[in-house]
């Protein structure tokens, strides 16, 4: 048996070097097909089927609690609310919390900007994380007056200290105080999300504070938690709305009934990749989709090669070959094709894997886990023998007639089914179809987020971002007065027009400042919700700066601070939504039901501050001096190009604070390219797949109406030598080319009909059912299928016919 299948793979061997156009093509469209799926298929395993890389991972959850009324998917929790969900629920253990926020760090090298998880002493024996290096948190290290200490995260210790295995004993400044390195993560995925470093609640000035400590309506933490064996998920969602709804009764005023609030659970695993598995399961249809091309491709041309060996594998029916013996000689040669195309698409899934690792990262921490690893090889094997297995039973649907002995009569024509070819062509089209739909409703959705105005001017902008160190700069006096020197040296820099101080830019992705407000005048009344608005405190400059228009009133001036009369400036969308049509000039609004009041003085224009996609949020901007916040954010708008300032503008911020470090320079028009980097790539990859179809498409059909002109030859011949003219003869090979071509179409559209609906969610101003997306894509695969036939019909047209009837 070894020496059979040793001298079938010597024997396919040599078949496949004697005809290296047809192996070359074989093993390119192959490697391309497998390749594009290995690539993909391994990030779906990475990032939606591993099982997480904590202890029980399955039995973690994250606690929610929505605001329904105030369209708040998770409020959070306040450290009163999370003590006594510890005491009363059984079902969810081991409960912990979770907030984020960035601190200056100083000590080794410049001074850093890091984002610094605050969490529970137990947070880590939760998720069951043991550090790389040195030991996670105490519980004593938890309580008021303990020694500060730090959890490295993985990615951190690799970038900023470079993997230094001394690092745990070592210490840092950060607030003002000595923090000393007990430990380093290991590289897993962060939950809820990445951070540089982490700290005990104990050692954050903020969480230790008094009224984050005792007030029951400060939230914002993040509560995980693990179920207790046994208990399902829905059985601890049942007992979690049980105790809600108890401290809803107990504590009325904490949540008022107007606002709907509820608490519920969700298990980690699908909050880690709930943002990434849309995408990627388009991305896993689209390339099943272009295997499936890729393998009718290469299905059609195996059954033009094995029409051209009928005669070679009568012979060796003839001569004592058993069907069965054929058969695996078949087998072998196209598992050994299959094989070396896997073997090359490995090399192009390598190649474009790091592409699909970063573009994943931008919606789960989970990519982190995806690698060129035993899985992919596993994942390249598998779709390699299972492309094998499928190209070498398609060819055997025939094999009756193949393995018979016609041939040696000279039979003319091949056995081959013509049928069987068409199938394959029109599957291809429609295929490709569905895929081209696909790509053209994202590249035209691209287009629509391209065209939208964001309300402000990126262009000839520089940003930065100056988070002041809370340990020297608590007052707000201090804060005020780091702005009020910085902002006119910045001013005096040569071809600056304008500078604006913020505690937020727009497309930055940050979590909006929204608070609820009183309109005077309106009374909410019950049962209805509060007015809601984003807010951002900005400095006069900051309008100009970023571009805003105003539309009417004024804007903020230097005299809007202490000591004078509130003042605020609304957006459009504020004036819409709550002074409905009437002058909102000299309105007043309140953030603390009625106890201090702000004059409307400005309305400006609307700016698309969450994303291009998104509606323009109500705004309310309040002067900085009023509100100076320590999280700066910089814009200098400037004549010549912005990074051309950016180390002045450190040198002067350097002036001011030698160690305040200023991170995240660059143009304003950055992150308007970057907000569009995710629908970008999905299109590029989504076109790239398209268009690879659509080639394989096309050369395959070319390919299968060339082949049936070769087997007509003599027939054309005798037309054309009984009067028959060219045209007619082009026409009658058009004719047949184009009918696969539309019944291909026909399937192809109602296919996509039926699946772009899925993409819904990823569109931007264009339906999935968009008619000139259809027919564009109709007209493009119908031109093309049209060229392709065009070509051997034209030399199908000009056959000599005593050349083809000599040659019968």
């Amino acid at each position: 048996m070894l020496e059979t299948l040793w001298q079938d793979l010597r024997y396919g061997a040599r078949i496949l070097v004697r005809g290296p156009g047809f192996t070359l093509a074989i093993l390119l469209t192959l490697a391309l097909g497998i390749g594009a799926n290995t690539a993909i298929f391994s990030v779906i395993h990475g990032v939606l089927l591993r099982p997480l890389p904590y202890a029980d991972g399955e039995r973690l959850v994250h606690l929610e609690q929505p605001v329904a009324r105030a369209d708040l998917e998770n409020a959070g929790f306040s450290p009163v609310e999370l003590e006594d969900y510890r005491q009363r629920l059984t079902r969810i253990q081991g409960l912990v919390e979770y907030h984020s926020m960035p601190f200056n760090i100083v000590g080794h090298g410049e001074p850093q900007r890091v984002q610094t998880a605050v969490v529970s002493a137990g947070f880590f024996d939760t998720l069951g994380v043991r550090p790389l290096l040195g030991r996670a948190f105490l519980p004593d290290e938890e309580k008021p007056g303990a020694a500060p200490v730090l959890i490295l995260s993985h990615a951190y210790w690799r970038r900023a200290l470079g993997a230094d295995p001394t690092i745990v004993g070592k210490t840092f400044t950060m607030n003002g105080r000595t923090h000393t390195v007990i430990g380093v993560l290991p590289p897993v995925p962060q939950y809820p999300a990445e951070n540089d470093v982490y700290m005990p609640v104990s050692a954050c000035p903020f969480r230790s504070g008094e009224h984050w400590t005792h007030t029951r309506a400060s939230r914002g933490l993040t509560v995980l938690g693990r179920l207790a064996p046994g208990v399902s998920l829905a059985q601890a969602r049942a007992e979690l709305a049980m105790v809600a709804a108890g401290l809803h009764l107990a504590h009325p005023e904490d949540y008022p009934a107007t606002e709907g609030f509820s608490a519920t659970a969700s298990s980690m695993r699908d909050r880690l990749v709930a943002r990434a598995r849309p995408t990627l399961l388009l991305l896993f249809a689209t390339a099943v989709f272009l295997l499936l091309v890729v393998c009718a491709n290469v299905a059609n041309l195996t059954l033009a090669r094995l029409a051209r060996r009928e005669h070679e594998l009568a012979v060796r029916a003839a001569v004592g070959a058993g069907r069965g013996r054929l058969v695996r000689q078949l087998l072998t040669e196209h598992l050994l094709l299959s094989l070396l195309g896997g073997l090359l698409g490995l090399v192009v899934a390598v190649a474009g894997m790091e592409l699909l690792v970063q573009f994943v990262a931008r919606y789960t921490s989970r990519a982190v886990e995806v690698d060129v690893g035993a899985p992919m090889l596993v994942i390249n094997l598998g779709l390699s023998l299972g492309t094998g297995l499928v190209l070498s039973l398609l060819p055997a649907l025939p094999a009756r007639t193949v393995f018979g002995s016609g041939s040696l009569r000279g039979a003319g024509a091949s056995r081959v089914s013509p049928r069987l070819r068409g199938f394959f062509i029109v599957a291809q089209v429609a295929l490709s179809c569905v895929l081209l739909v696909g790509a053209g409703l994202m590249l035209r959705s691209m287009a629509r987020l391209h065209r939208v105005d964001p309300g402000f001017d990126p262009e000839n902008v520089l940003t930065a971002r100056v988070d002041l160190g809370w340990d020297r700069y608590r007052e707000e006096d201090k804060v005020r007065a780091f702005a009020e020197q910085l902002v006119p040296r910045l001013e005096g820099l040569p071809g600056v027009s304008a500078v604006g101080i913020a505690n937020d830019l727009p497309l930055g992705g940050g979590s909006p400042w929204t608070s609820t407000l009183q309109v005077e005048g309106q009374d909410v009344l019950a049962g209805q919700v509060r007015p809601q608005a984003d807010l951002r405190s900005a400095t006069p400059g900051y309008f100009r700066a970023l571009g805003v228009p105003l539309v009417t009133g004024r804007l903020f001036e230097p005299g809007d601070g202490p000591g004078a009369a509130q003042v605020v400036v609304v957006n459009q969308a504020f004036a819409r939504a709550y002074f409905a049509g009437e002058e909102p000039l000299g309105r007043r609004i309140s953030f603390d039901d009625g106890r201090s009041w702000g004059t409307v003085v400005g309305v400006v224009g609307d700016v698309r501050e969450r994303g291009l996609g998104e509606e323009p949020p109500r705004e309310v901007y309040l002067p900085f001096a009023l509100q100076p916040l320590r999280d700066v954010r910089l814009l200098v708008r400037t004549h010549g190009v912005p990074m051309a300032l950016a180390p002045r503008l450190r040198e002067l911020v350097h002036e001011l604070d030698s160690a305040q470090p200023v991170t995240d320079v660059r143009p304003l028009s950055s992150l308007r390219n970057e907000s569009l980097a995710a629908p970008r790539l999905v299109t590029l990859l989504l076109g790239f797949i398209a268009v690879l179809a659509l080639v394989l498409t096309c050369t395959g059909l070319s390919g299968v109406v060339a082949f049936s002109v070769s087997q007509r030859v003599r027939e054309l011949g005798i037309r054309l030598a009984l009067g028959a003219e060219p045209a007619s003869v082009l026409g009658l090979v058009l004719r047949q080319g184009m009918a696969l071509v539309l019944a291909g179409l026909v399937l192809g559209t109602v296919g996509a009909l039926g699946l772009s609906s899925l993409m819904e969610g990823l569109l931007f101003g264009v339906e999935p059912a968009d008619p000139v997306t259809l027919v564009g894509v109709v007209l493009l695969l119908g031109g093309t299928g049209a060229v392709a036939c065009l070509i051997p019909a034209v030399r199908a047209s000009r056959v000599d016919p005593a050349i083809a009837l000599r040659s019968t």
